[in-house]
């Protein structure tokens, strides 16, 4: 297929490309580079299938050409405050990402009979009081909290989605995607793994907010591509979790990034997230992914580190 990515300079987006490439599908990518690098796309430069438009997919795009499938992949997703580039600091373009951008997409696919996957996110379930999480939650979501312009910007983005597959019949996909590491991560973008890498690798001790016992489920960039290839091939339209469903305290995975990288400085630490509304717990129910999908992750999270590790410390310069 001839398809159009856009967030293609993103960590995602980047390795969608890659994947997409690979199994000889034409790809035309979209950024502006808000958030997106050209560093990542590099590699890509001379390859004859691979285009890249330099556009903000909040204002109308531009001349593609036919395509047969849309990936809306571009957003900010750092929850940091203290980065310039997390969308605590970018809330109206994050709205208008998910808002103009997801509605530009979705013309496209309805005037072309192109098929649709939207990114959205495992923060459209805010922080859950029920656990795992599956797909039928609606959620326990705060509409004007700290959060609120991503999490918030993702529902609409879900709600345009199944408009347009209930109004035009558009053949639409949306992804739950929960926590995801692995290289072209930004490193200072003050996410966890990012953050704990970063200050392992420089041998200083790992701050962990609050007591530790918070939750993730760390995916590998891997797996999670070839589940979301996956769900794009499928013919199903509701939503579906691509994640990991291993959960670790943050405590035992700041322990595991000490071990896998020989730092002795140890854990310290910090006052409750700075941000608010942290989730407390975040793991996906993925039965609906093996049913429709046939897919579950294949990478542990000590194989997943071990890949990653290399990259941050290029990055570094260590």
């Amino acid at each position: 297929m001839r398809i159009l990515l856009t967030g293609a300079a993103g960590f995602l987006g980047s390795h969608l490309c890659d994947r997409l490439l690979a199994d000889d599908h034409e790809v035309v990518g979209l950024d502006n580079f808000l958030t997106g690098s050209p560093e990542n796309l590099s590699h890509l430069d001379s390859h004859p299938g691979f285009t890249f438009i330099r556009h903000d997919v909040t204002t109308p795009f531009p001349t593609t050409g036919k395509v047969e499938a849309v990936l809306h992949f571009a957003s900010p997703a750092s929850p940091s405050k203290n980065h310039p580039l997390g969308y605590p600091n970018l809330p109206i373009e994050t709205l208008m990402a998910g808002a103009h951008g997801t509605h530009h997409c979705l013309e496209l696919c309805q005037q072309q009979g192109a098929r649709f996957l939207m990114a959205s996110t495992s923060e459209v379930y805010g922080d859950p009081d029920v656990h795992p999480q599956e797909e039928t939650y609606w959620g326990r979501v705060n509409p004007v909290g700290p959060r609120s312009m991503y999490d918030e910007a993702k529902r609409f983005a879900e709600a345009m989605t199944m408009a347009y597959h209930q109004k035009h019949g558009v053949d639409t996909h949306i992804a739950r995607i929960f926590n995801t590491y692995g290289p072209r991560m930004q490193v200072d973008d003050g996410r966890v793994v990012p953050n704990f890498l970063s200050q392992a690798l420089r041998n200083a001790a790992l701050t962990v907010y609050g007591n530790g016992a918070q939750t993730r489920s760390f995916c590998y960039v891997d797996d999670l591509i070839d589940g979301l290839v996956r769900l794009l091939m499928a013919d199903s339209h509701e939503p579906v979790n691509i994640g990991s469903p291993n959960e670790i305290t943050i405590r035992e995975f700041a322990e595991l990034v000490n071990q896998l990288t020989g730092n002795q400085a140890g854990i310290v630490s910090m006052p409750d997230d700075q941000l608010g509304d942290d989730p407390q717990r975040r793991r996906p129910d993925i039965r609906r992914a093996r049913r429709l999908l046939g897919w579950e992750p294949q990478i542990s999270l000590e194989d997943g580190l071990a890949r990653t590790i290399p990259y941050f410390r290029g990055k570094l310069g260590l």
